[in-house]
């Protein structure tokens, strides 16, 4: 019936939902449609006549028949299937549930097994719901888990099943129909059928093995997320790109994800600091976290300032918004850029300046230059840039401070990426005698990119203007950072000497991965001080057909940067910088397709 579904399935049976424009069941019959079966049995319940109408004539090399029932608002799947037990003593049978989307490889890798009674399942993941099983070394399945019985700890040991089975003429004639029979006699018609096979494998009275289908796609379709998440698994084409990029993260809901799009230090956090966190999971989650007058002392004690020159913020994105609405007037800002900063401003407030040079290049005379008879009110620059990776040295971004005081101009300099710069520690300007003696200067700076934590959503802004930092203090809530940053900034400090190696190990992760990269063919790599680097695509493929072709075939996701406008219509794609066994494998993604 679907309930969970809402008004998807008032009118409708749940395998009448579309994704990706298809139907459940026509993408479902259209791929049994291609295996060597003599016939496909429905069983049919709610808005059973709709879905009857629906097929009719389409299927004719199926042999399709129905089973109904009449029950189906007060029973459950058990019964549905003991309905059609005459059948299922008839032949070799595939069990299949009609809520499911799979990659059209898993029925041809199921039945291609010579193994007789075979499930298909999937490693658990933390959005898997449902029956798990537990396997022996040889996929042999040795236990059936309900929910009841679920215990996190011990998730690693479990698959969940994949609501797929093959299933043996003999084994159904004379263990599963017969166990199937007594159970409901026994406990009733309103249980679930892996509940019998629970019993037999209890029993040790069954052959049951298991099939791990690694990383192909499949999804179970239970509510709108469900629906939400297979729409972006089964997309086609730009839209298979364009669904996982207007998600702005989450992407542990996909299993094997590979993401090169969004930017983190992969050194960092620590072990230790991860499981001291752990530790206080229980008070973290269960109480309130403090105000603004706490976390400003601990935001300046994880960086080294004075609380009133700080405002923290969730994440840095809370603050742009803010400090972009508190200062009207033009803005100066350097194209291609991170796109929060301009997003926040009218178009006829932008002065843009866009380097003529293929790295997109810049230094501080360059901005002097340009903007000398440009009238402004702030000058925005991010340091190291996004995405090109351009970095400024300190003293050259303190001349350019010093012409914009000059100039009556507010300078805002975003540093979020400056950790990973080859000066580090000795770039940013974070320092309390810096800003007091240059109360028009704003620092920016996101705790995620850098320290690894974008979960915690941290972000600070620092300055001397002490009207600025009152009013930013106004305008956010007063519990705009949660428990788990709070505590995070708290203790950053018994782990600073970890970050500082962090530090030095990406970088030289980021040289061997730049080297590695400028060995592949149709990718022109520019220099980057950053956890990234931008890449123009110059042969072979578009930038989008080549983010298409990552995620389609190695579930890699990098930035297709070829849309924004100051690229003029060449192909670009940013990616980030990972650890060596991550960055390996793209790096071998990219080499497959070379020799394609």
């Amino acid at each position: 019936m679907g309930r969970r579904l809402g008004e998807l399935t008032r009118n409708q049976t749940k395998c009448m939902i579309e994704v990706g424009g298809v139907r459940l069941i026509d993408r479902m019959l259209t791929q049994l449609q291609a295996l060597p079966l003599t016939r496909v049995v429905i069983v049919v319940g709610y808005q059973g006549d709709g879905l009857r109408r629906h097929i009719a004539d389409r299927y004719p090399d199926l042999n399709i028949e129905y089973v109904e029932n009449e029950l189906y608002d007060r029973t459950n799947n058990i019964y549905s299937l003991a309905l059609a037990r005459q059948q299922l003593m008839e032949d070799d049978t595939l069990l299949i549930e009609s809520d499911l989307i799979l990659d059209e490889r898993l029925f041809p890798l199921l039945l291609d097994n010579p193994w007789p009674n075979l499930a298909l399942v999937a490693k658990y993941q933390s959005w898997m719901d449902g029956t798990m099983v537990r396997l022996d070394e040889d996929l042999c399945i040795t236990s059936f888990v309900p929910k009841s019985s679920f215990h996190y700890e011990e998730r690693d040991q479990y698959y969940k099943t994949v609501n797929v089975y093959k299933f043996s003429r003999d084994f159904l004639r004379t263990k599963y129909v017969p166990f199937l029979e007594v159970y409901m006699r026994t406990v009733g018609d309103n249980e679930y059928y892996e509940q019998v096979l629970r019993v037999l494998t209890f029993l040790d009275r069954t052959e049951l093995k298991a099939l791990p289908i690694g990383d192909e796609h499949w999804y179970e379709i239970d509510d709108i997320q469900d629906l939400d998440i297979a729409e972006t698994l089964f997309a086609e084409g730009e839209d298979l790109w364009r669904s996982y990029s207007r998600r702005f993260g989450g992407f542990w809901r996909f299993p094997g994800m590979l993401d090169f799009n969004y930017l983190v230090n992969p050194y960092f956090p620590s072990a230790r600091l991860k499981a001291e966190l752990m530790a206080s999971f229980d008070a973290l989650l269960t109480q309130y976290p403090s105000g603004m007058a706490v976390n400003s002392l601990l935001a300046g004690k994880y960086l080294g300032l004075a609380p009133d020159l700080v405002v923290p913020g969730n994440g840095a994105a809370e603050l742009i918004k803010v400090v972009m609405e508190q200062t009207p007037g033009r803005l100066g800002v350097v194209y291609p850029t991170f796109e929060e900063y301009p997003n926040r401003k009218e178009s006829a407030d932008l002065v843009i300046y866009t380097p003529a040079n293929a790295d997109f290049a810049y230094t501080a005379d360059d901005l002097m230059e340009f903007y000398a008879d440009k009238s402004l009110a702030m000058l925005l620059l991010i340091n190291p840039d996004n995405p090109s990776g351009n970095y400024i040295p300190r003293a050259e971004v303190l001349r350019l401070l010093s012409w914009c005081e000059q100039q009556g101009v507010r300078l805002l300099v975003d540093e979020s990426f400056v950790d990973f710069a080859r000066c580090y520690p000795d770039g940013t300007l974070l320092s309390d005698d810096l800003l007091r003696a240059h109360p028009s200067l704003i620092v920016m700076k996101s705790i995620s990119k850098s320290y690894g934590v974008p979960g915690l959503r941290l972000g600070v802004l620092a300055s001397a203007d002490g009207e600025l930092i009152r009013t930013i203090r106004h305008e956010v809530s007063i519990w705009n950072i949660n428990s788990f940053g709070e505590y995070y900034m708290q203790i950053y400090g018994k782990y600073e000497a970890d970050y500082h190696r962090a530090c030095r190990l990406f970088r030289e992760e980021r040289d061997r991965f730049e080297a590695e990269l400028r060995r592949i063919s149709f990718l022109r790599v520019i220099p980057s001080e950053a956890n990234y680097f931008l890449c123009e695509v110059t042969d072979r493929f578009t930038s989008a057909e080549l983010a298409i072709l990552l995620i389609k075939r190695d579930n890699i996701l990098i930035k297709d940067c070829g849309y924004k406008k100051a690229f003029a219509g060449k192909h670009y794609v940013r990616i980030a910088v990972r650890d060596t066994a991550d960055n390996d494998r793209l790096l071998r993604a990219l080499r497959a397709l070379e020799v394609e």
